[in-house]
């Protein structure tokens, strides 16, 4: 299973942007769809999540600015952010997490390999 990110960029505080991460191979089906970030000297963070079913959770810190989708159909999942400010910088890294293989005998959970979000001030 791979996951391939894009979307990240330089943006001015206020400003937005709009990630994205497509899930392919040999998947079976996808439980959760989401977004981690880490910032230097930071652990890597929960954003935003978005399960099978549409039921969303976000960190604090991005409520009200952050919006998690997916399309089950492409196997893809979108982050809209908005009002950024510098705070949220980070190396954004989308998730995945449910079966593969022939009858989707065995579990995965997998990150991608990152894009960078930078928010001037």
């Amino acid at each position: 299973v791979q996951l391939q990110a894009s979307g990240g960029g330089l943006v001015q505080a206020g400003g937005s942007l709009r990630l994205s991460c497509a899930a392919s191979g040999n998947i079976f089906s996808i439980t959760s769809m989401g977004w981690y970030r880490q910032a230097p000297s930071n652990q890597r963070e929960m954003v935003a999540i978005v399960d099978s079913v549409g039921s969303t959770h976000y960190d604090d810190s991005v409520k009200g600015r952050f919006t998690v989708s997916r399309d089950n159909a492409k196997n893809t999942v979108y982050l809209q952010m908005y009002s950024l400010n510098p705070e949220d910088t980070a190396v954004y890294y989308c998730n995945a997490d449910g079966r593969r293989g022939r009858g989707g005998g065995i579990n995965f959970d997998y990150f991608g390999q990152g894009t960078q979000v930078t928010v001037s001030s």
